[in-house]
């Protein structure tokens, strides 16, 4: 469970500056492609922080490293608490931020 603003989430969800998509699904849920952050590309945010769940068990696909690397958007992919941290830390230092983050396993 991650706590926004006083808001509690327990499922999968991204952070954009000014909005939250709740219930984000991925095609093939721990493995992580680029159809499945088609509007964080939309977005086209300087960092995009990935929460791999509790035990890291989701993947970055290597498509999605690749387009990230085209576009120039840096990927942090850790952990969910790690990622959680990142977040943070990236949206303080005044970057355009998303987070996309993968609660359970």
């Amino acid at each position: 469970m991650i706590t926004i603003d006083g808001k509690d989430y327990q499922r999968d969800f991204i952070v954009f500056p000014d909005h939250i998509v709740e219930g984000w699904w991925r095609e093939e849920g721990h493995l992580l492609k680029a159809g499945d952050i088609e509007q964080v590309l939309a977005y086209r945010p300087d960092v995009l922080v990935v929460g791999q769940g509790t035990f890291g068990r989701m993947r970055v696909a290597d498509e999605v490293r690749s387009v990230l690397r085209e576009r120039n958007i840096e990927l942090i992919a850790d952990r969910t608490d790690a990622a959680k941290d990142a977040f943070n830390r990236v949206a303080g230092e005044g970057k355009r931020v998303v987070a996309a983050f993968h609660l359970t396993c």
